[in-house]
């Protein structure tokens, strides 16, 4: 089959199994040339480890630390006749290098909220590894069955209090036109807390601390973002600001469970980058593709594969995590560096439709989209056949 990207609205329908083979090579060859990770993890399991962070977290770890990992992850495998998700694709390839590396790998597709996953997972981790070193918890749903309930939660991205208007980018028509979003009402808060906060993560390290499947030592780290004050009636300060709160909140009780192991928890800052999740959110494409600009002239851009190396090499590993005063790992900095935030705040003020391309790096983001779906590396041959029924080995 002939794949070809099929994009609508804010997601790529189609994925490309050799592209998405191209992109996780390329973030191990990052990793590789960087050297060992000193100090790293040897035992990891990565939740929500097929895209975005979480895959280049579950690189980092086995290609730098040499790491043993189980990834879990909901993806839709493949026939020969539709393609399946880059998620399972990027998997895919990850199994296979890491055999060739003569890594152990090992994945799990399905609910990674419902504790029959959970089960299932911590019974190959005594099987296979006895205990875990490390935890990385990287899920990004729109939705969340609660296991012990029954219901279904839906996360939604609203201010909170008041109707947002600011600029945004529709990367169709590359237009920058306005966004008008109204409050949340209801329990969208409630919600939302539910799909996008803590709890969910709290009951895995619950889970297997009962189980005896964590090692002395072990460590666990979510992920979060804040990013700058024009993003902040729809993020930090909108539901899924409160969802993050409720992240923090449940780093603060994981550290006191995980004292008697010394163990400790983390919440990491990242980088506003493109991801799935992130093409989602309004004005965040807009303020990403300047951001990119800025960062690219000053060579300080970061990728997902850069950002989880050094938040690996430098923080969790290094002994010196360096976290701000409420307790986090800011690996947004060099975003967040006070130059790059004036430069970006002068050309929010001045980005229209008309300059939008001297501006701003669209081509930068949507090359980058594309990336996410295997579409636009060098060395695939696009208008070859690929085949679309490509297995993860270890679970086809």
């Amino acid at each position: 089959m002939i794949v070809e990207p099929k994009i609508r609205g804010f997601i790529c329908t189609t994925a490309h199994p050799d592209g998405c083979a191209r992109h996780v090579a390329d973030q191990i060859a990052v990793v590789r040339s960087r050297g060992p990770i000193e100090n790293g993890p040897k035992r990891v399991l990565v939740v929500g480890s097929s895209t975005g962070y979480g895959l280049s977290s579950r690189i980092a770890a086995a290609f730098g630390c040499g790491a043993s990992t189980i990834g879990v992850f909901f993806e839709k495998p493949g026939s020969e006749r539709r393609p399946g998700t880059a998620g399972w694709y990027n998997s895919a390839a990850f199994e296979k290098e890491a055999a060739d590396a003569g890594l152990y790998a090992r994945s799990f597709n399905g609910d990674a909220f419902s504790d029959e996953m959970k089960a299932t997972v911590i019974e190959a981790i005594k099987e296979d590894l006895g205990q875990i070193d490390c935890v990385v918890y990287s899920l990004a749903s729109p939705r969340r069955i609660d296991p012990k309930t029954g219901e279904t939660y839906k996360s939604v991205l609203k201010p909170i209090g008041e109707t947002y208007t600011n600029k945004n980018l529709n990367t169709a028509t590359k237009v920058v036109d306005e966004v008008t979003i109204e409050p949340a009402e209801g329990d969208d808060i409630e919600q939302t807390v539910a799909v996008m906060g803590g709890e969910d993560w709290e009951m895995w390290i619950d889970a297997m601390l009962e189980a005896g499947v964590l090692a002395p030592g072990a460590t666990t780290v979510a992920y979060s973002y804040i990013g700058p004050e024009v993003t902040w009636p729809i993020y930090k300060n909108g539901t899924i600001g409160r969802a993050k709160e409720d992240l923090e909140k449940s780093q603060r009780a994981l550290d006191g469970k995980l004292a008697p192991l010394d163990g400790k928890a983390w919440v990491s800052v990242n980088k506003a980058l493109v991801t799935q999740a992130s093409s989602a959110i309004p004005v965040v494409p807009l303020y990403i593709s300047l951001l990119y600009k800025v960062m690219k002239a000053r060579g300080s851009h970061e990728d997902c594969i850069e950002q989880m190396d050094r938040l690996f090499r430098e923080r969790l590993c290094s002994g010196t995590p360096q976290p701000d005063e409420a307790g986090r790992i800011r690996i947004d900095d060099w975003e967040m560096d006070p130059a790059v935030q004036a430069e970006v705040d002068e050309l929010w003020t001045r980005v229209d439709s008309d300059n939008l391309l001297e501006l701003a790096d669209v081509e930068g983001y949507e090359s980058s989209f594309l990336r996410l779906f295997g579409f636009g590396l060098e060395g695939v041959d696009y208008s070859a056949d690929t085949d679309p029924a490509t297995g993860v080995p270890s679970i086809s």
